[in-house]
């Protein structure tokens, strides 16, 4: 049969506790092990898969449970893949468990990949922004659950960008990719779990499949808590500040220009090699994670943002704008500035605010009624306080 809106929140999700610490969903191991112990199960994970210094998949395959496969997103199963990589089905070593990619032209599991399932758990650290991929990722999760019948458990985690929503809402009506798959802002303000729900909630599988939903949530967190997070979410997010800069940044990718991919502070700068009027330089090199970065041995200049206190980031609970219209402002070849990517990542409209000249309140104001809509919706899938 196939499942009505069935949402079961594990562990009293709404009891907030007093003391500071953040316990995540896959560290309550006595709350869900009863669900899932005796059961076929696959799991959705990456390196950030941790129990304090132990993988999930280790610590479930410990403690007897049947890990018949696991499913890797962007960047890969152990994290080093560079974005954008494709990446081949393989057997991870440790465990000798396959891995299959959902990256590249496999990003929804199917029907074999399914096979003999009773349970699929998701457990993979987001940073709350529309284009980094693992809440598409769970969408295609959620849709092979959903026409196979088989339930998910979704292990909350923080949300490092989840004190604020922001950013254009997308048209999904006119534009849909991998990087934005569903009409929701750029930051959009809520933790995996809560971003699960709404996708069910808002009918947003194909079809309006409803997949069976189990969130397991953080305790002692809030909307207003300020994570950092233990381990880096993908390769060119190493710092807090790196993971707070992202959603500004990002828009940098649909550009001409370096976010520094391809040296020690991704994300942390930006430049080129004409951006003569800037006194930062850099030279972006083949590491790992980043083998092809724009710009590869090349002496670029640019800003160094590692000067901007983590502090006043939150603070700002925005993104900023400046620094992309400065840029395009700046540059002469103004036709060559942005490239196909960048309607990808925003909607096409930003691409046209800019070159029309518009002011950075004034492209904000215009995310201001799509905004106030999508709080509408979002606070219906809230299991934190704000």
């Amino acid at each position: 049969m196939k499942f009505r809106f069935a949402i079961t929140f594990l562990l009293a999700a709404m009891a907030f506790e007093t003391h500071s610490q953040v316990i995540v969903g896959a560290q309550q191991t006595t709350d869900y092990l009863p669900i899932i112990t005796s059961k076929r199960i696959a799991i959705v994970a990456n390196q950030t898969s941790v129990i304090n210094n132990t993988h999930l998949v280790d610590s479930l395959l410990q403690l007897g449970i049947d890990i018949r496969r696991v499913f890797g997103p962007e960047h890969g199963f152990r994290g080093q893949a560079d974005a954008g990589e494709h990446l081949d089905n393989n057997t991870d070593p440790k465990t000798g468990l396959p891995v299959i990619s959902l990256y590249g032209k496999h990003r929804k599991p199917t029907a074999a990949d399914m096979d003999s399932l009773e349970m699929v758990v998701f457990d993979i650290q987001d940073v709350g922004v529309r284009f980094y991929t693992y809440i598409s990722t769970l969408h295609y999760v959620m849709e092979a659950c959903a026409e196979n019948n088989v339930p998910l458990l979704v292990l909350d985690r923080p949300n490092p960008n989840g004190f604020y929503i922001d950013g254009p809402v997308l048209d999904t009506a006119t534009t849909r990719s991998f990087v934005g798959m569903h009409p929701v802002p750029l930051v959009h303000g809520m933790t995996i779990g809560e971003y699960a729900m709404m996708i069910n909630g808002e009918h947003w599988l194909t079809g309006g499949e409803i997949c069976q939903l189990m969130v397991v949530p953080c305790r002692n967190y809030t909307h207003r808590t300020h994570y950092q997070l233990p381990i880096k979410p993908s390769p060119n997010l190493p710092t807090y500040r790196s993971v707070l800069l992202y959603p500004s940044l990002g828009l940098f990718e649909g550009t001409f220009m370096s976010v520094a991919r391809g040296t020690d502070f991704p994300f942390e700068a930006i430049g080129h090699p004409d951006y003569n009027v800037a006194p930062f330089r850099f030279t972006p090199h083949s590491v790992d994670g980043a083998k092809y970065p724009p710009f590869k041995d090349v002496l670029c200049r640019g800003y160094d943002l590692r000067q901007i206190s983590t502090d006043s980031l939150e603070s700002a609970a925005r993104i900023n704008l400046k620094w992309l219209i400065d840029s395009y402002d700046y540059f002469l070849s103004k036709p060559d500035f942005f490239n196909s990517f960048l309607s990808k990542l925003a909607g096409p409209e930003l691409r046209n605010q800019i070159e029309k000249g518009m002011t950075e309140d004034e492209i904000r104001q215009s995310w201001q009624e799509g905004l106030r809509n999508f709080q509408q919706i979002r606070k219906k899938y809230l299991l934190y306080e704000e």
